[in-house]
C-alpha cells in the first residue's frame, strides 16, 4: 500500500482509506501466618466509578491497579506478614465479600493487582513476578501451562470455583430466531451471523481470559476438533471463523466494561462471556439475558489460586489457609450464590439459575504455537479492523517535566515492529489517526497498517510521533469535535474509538461539544472516548466526556499508572 501526503488548510493525511480444559483438580502445597484486609486504593475506586462496574467491589480488599510499574515491570511492594499479594483477573473483584469472611475466619487478607491474561503470563514466565507477588489468580492457567519456562515458577494450583463460556441472548432475539435455549449450538450461531441475523459482543482474547476462552470455544466448536486444537483444525475452521466474527460489533478489554457498554447498545443481540458474568448482569438489572451454554460444548474456567515458588514461607502458609477456607462448604455456598460461579466442593449445590445439565468440555490448544497462532489470526485476520483517532494534547504545558517525551515514548511503544508478538503493535488493517492539538487542531495524520507489510505504516507513525512539539493552549472540546468529524458516519465495518490524552483543563467550551454530540446520528454516538488522566488534567472534566460517550477513564498520573500502560490497556477496547 503506497503512502501519500497531501496538505490542505494545515491538515495532513498519510496512507489510504481503511478497508471497509479440561477441569484439573490440584492440591495446594501449603505454608504460615495471619493476614489483614484493607480497602481498594483510589485508583480502582476511580476506575470503578468511571465505568460503573466495580463499585460494589471497593470495600474489602486492596488493589494496586494495573500490574505494570514505571519501568514496565510489576510494581514492587515488600512482603508484609499477614498480606497475600495476588496478581489477578479483574473480574475477581466480586469476591470481596467472600474474602472479607475469609479474613475473619483465617486472618488471611488479599492485596490484588489486576492484570490481563497474557500480561500476567508474561510476568510469571519472565520472572518479573518473582518477589512482587506471592500468588496468581486467573480464571485459567491453561495458557500459562503452555510456557515451559513458567513450570518452575508455580508451587501449586488449586481450583476454587468454575464457570463455563456461555452466550447471553436478549429474550426477543431468541424468539426472533426461533431457538430453544437447550438446543443452541456454535454452528447455529455461526449460521445466524453469516445470514446477518445476529450480532454480539465479546472481550478481547489477547487481554481477557473470557475472550480467550470464548475464542477457543468457537474454534473448537466450528472445527469439530475431537482433541486438543491443532494448526490444521484452526486452518480448516478459518473461513467459518471469519464469518463468525463479522457478527462481533462490540469489543472490550474487560468483562465489566463490556457489560456496561452492552446495556447502552440496543443494537447488539447477545454477549459471549462466562456464565457467571452473564447471570450477574441480569441480577444487577444491567440487562435481561437468557443464558445459554451451547450444546456442542464449552471451555470452562476453574479459577485456580496458584502459589508462586518465589513466595516467602509465610505467604505459602497464608495461601494454604485461604485455599482451604475457600474450598470449604460455607465459602463455596457463598461463592456460588454471590458470583454465580459453580462450586468445586462435593455436596454444595450450584446457585439457582445454574443449569445442571452436562456439556462437553471443549479441548484447549495443546501447544503454545497453536494458541499463539489462533490469537494472531483473530487480531489480524478474523475480527473487524480498528479505526482509532488519538486526540493528543501538544500544548505548551506538555514541555513541563518532559511530558511530551513521555507521550512520544508511549505512542512509539504501540508501533512495535513488524515482528512484534500478538497484541504488541497496531494490528494489520488498522487505521490509526494522530490528531495533535494546542489552541486548535494542528494536523490530522492517518495511516493504515497493511497486512503482510506493516513496516511502512509503523515507520510513518513513529516519524509523525517524533515530530510532535509542545506549543499553544488546550482546545480539548474543539479537537474532540474534529475527531468525530474525521471518523464520519460509522458504517459498522470497524471498531471505532477516540483516545483523548490531555495534561490540563480544557480552554474551550464543554457545552458547545455537548450540543454537537447531541446532533450526531445514533451510529456515530456509539464511538466511545477513552480518556487518559495525565499531568494536571481535570478528572471531573474527563469523566464527564467518557460518561457522555460511553467510554472509560484511564489513570496515567504516575502514582497509579504510566502513560504507556494506559495506552496499552486501552488497546483491549479498540
Amino acid at each position: 500500500m503506497s503512502t501519500h501526503r497531501t496538505t490542505t488548510h494545515g491538515t495532513t493525511t498519510h496512507g489510504a482509506t481503511a478497508p471497509a480444559a479440561t477441569a484439573h483438580q490440584r492440591t495446594a502445597t501449603h505454608g504460615s501466618a495471619a493476614l489483614r484486609t484493607a480497602r481498594l486504593c483510589r485508583r480502582l475506586a476511580a476506575a470503578a466509578a468511571a465505568t460503573a462496574v466495580l463499585l460494589a467491589a471497593t470495600a474489602g480488599c486492596t488493589s494496586d491497579g494495573p500490574a505494570t510499574g514505571p519501568a514496565g515491570g510489576p510494581k514492587k511492594s515488600a512482603y508484609q506478614e499477614g498480606t497475600l499479594r495476588v496478581l489477578a483477573s479483574s473480574e475477581l473483584a466480586d469476591m470481596e465479600p467472600v474474602l472479607a469472611q475469609a479474613k475473619k475466619a483465617t486472618g488471611v487478607s488479599v492485596k490484588f493487582t489486576w492484570s490481563g491474561t497474557l500480561d500476567a503470563v508474561e510476568q510469571v514466565a519472565s520472572g518479573k513476578a518473582d518477589g512482587a507477588y506471592d500468588a496468581i489468580w486467573l480464571s485459567s492457567n491453561d495458557y500459562l501451562r503452555l510456557r515451559p519456562e513458567a513450570a518452575g515458577k508455580l508451587s501449586s494450583e488449586t481450583p476454587v470455583m468454575s464457570s463455563p463460556v456461555a452466550i447471553g441472548f436478549r429474550p426477543a432475539t431468541l424468539a426472533r430466531l426461533g431457538w430453544k435455549p437447550e438446543e443452541v449450538t456454535w454452528s447455529a450461531v455461526h449460521q445466524a451471523v453469516s445470514q446477518g441475523r445476529l450480532s454480539y459482543g465479546m472481550t478481547d482474547p489477547v487481554r481477557s481470559n473470557s475472550g480467550f476462552a470464548a475464542l477457543v470455544s468457537v474454534a473448537s466448536g466450528l472445527s469439530g476438533a475431537q482433541a486438543a486444537l491443532t494448526d490444521a483444525d484452526v486452518k480448516q475452521a478459518g473461513p467459518r471463523l471469519k464469518e463468525f466474527f463479522t457478527g462481533q460489533t462490540l469489543t472490550s478489554g474487560s468483562s465489566g466494561w463490556l457489560a456496561t457498554a452492552y446495556s447502552r447498545r440496543h443494537d447488539v443481540d447477545a454477549l459471549v462471556n462466562y456464565e457467571s458474568v452473564l447471570l450477574s448482569m441480569t441480577r444487577d438489572a444491567r440487562s435481561e439475558l437468557t443464558v445459554v451454554r451451547p450444546q456442542d460444548g464449552v471451555v470452562t474456567a476453574h479459577y485456580p489460586l496458584t502459589l508462586l515458588t518465589s513466595a516467602p514461607a509465610g505467604a505459602r502458609e497464608s495461601g494454604r489457609l485461604l485455599t482451604e477456607y475457600l474450598r470449604g462448604a460455607e465459602a463455596q455456598k457463598q461463592i456460588t450464590e454471590r458470583t454465580f460461579r459453580r462450586p468445586v466442593a462435593p455436596g454444595v449445590a450450584p446457585a439457582a439459575g445454574l443449569g445442571a445439565d452436562k456439556r462437553r468440555e471443549l479441548p484447549f490448544p495443546g501447544t503454545r504455537s497453536v494458541a499463539d497462532g489462533l490469537l494472531a489470526s483473530y487480531e489480524n485476520e478474523l475480527r473487524r479492523p480498528s479505526r482509532t483517532v488519538y486526540v493528543l494534547d501538544t500544548s505548551g504545558s506538555m514541555a513541563d517535566e518532559d511530558r511530551i517525551g513521555r507521550l512520544k515514548s508511549a505512542l512509539t511503544e504501540l508501533t512495535g515492529t513488524g515482528a512484534s508478538g500478538t497484541g504488541r503493535r497496531f494490528r494489520d488493517r488498522e487505521e490509526v489517526t494522530l490528531l495533535p492539538f494546542g489552541d486548535k487542531v494542528k494536523k490530522v495524520l492517518t495511516h493504515v497498517v497493511e497486512p503482510g507489510n506493516p513496516g511502512p505504516a509503523l515507520d510513518a507513525i513513529r516519524g509523525d510521533v517524533e515530530s510532535l512539539s509542545p506549543q499553544g493552549g488546550t482546545a480539548v472540546y474543539a479537537s474532540l469535535k474534529a475527531a468525530y468529524q474525521h471518523l464520519g458516519q460509522d458504517k459498522g465495518d470497524a471498531f471505532t474509538s477516540i483516545v483523548l490524552m490531555t495534561d490540563g483543563k480544557s480552554g474551550d467550551s464543554a457545552q458547545e461539544f455537548n450540543s454537537f454530540y447531541a446532533t450526531l446520528p445514533d451510529a456515530q454516538k456509539r464511538t466511545p472516548v477513552f480518556a487518559v488522566l495525565f499531568g494536571d488534567s481535570d478528572r471531573k472534566e474527563l469523566t464527564a466526556i467518557t460518561e457522555l460517550t460511553g467510554g472509560r477513564l484511564f489513570d496515567a498520573t504516575g502514582g497509579t499508572g504510566t502513560l504507556g500502560g494506559a495506552f496499552e490497556e486501552i488497546r483491549g477496547y479498540q
